[in-house]
């Protein structure tokens, strides 16, 4: 089986990920395209599992694990700094000035 159009679809949605991350100043935004480059690194995993053997699966069941953990705590952060500040926008958001 080839590796080279899953890693393509790969490199594309990982690609997209950090261009919302940088384009991009909605926190609800940022948080989904850290998803989509978590999603795309899984799916590197997983085709280069077909070549490697077990190890990609595996790999890919720890990168879900920190996918899970990092959406209950950023979505818990995300929720307590819209109701302090009642935006989502990041360039109205100063933590620091208090």
């Amino acid at each position: 089986m080839l590796l080279g159009p899953a890693l393509l679809v790969s490199a594309v949605l990982f690609a997209l990920g950090v261009a919302g991350v940088l384009l991009r100043r909605n926190a609800i935004v940022i948080f989904m395209c850290v998803e989509l480059m978590l999603n795309a690194v899984n799916l590197t995993f997983v085709a280069l599992a077909q070549r490697l053997g077990v190890a990609g699966q595996v790999f890919v069941f720890f990168v879900m694990a920190v996918a899970a953990a990092e959406a209950a705590v950023g979505l818990a952060i995300i929720l307590a700094i819209y109701r302090h500040r009642q935006t989502l926008n990041l360039q109205n958001i100063n933590l620091l000035k208090g």
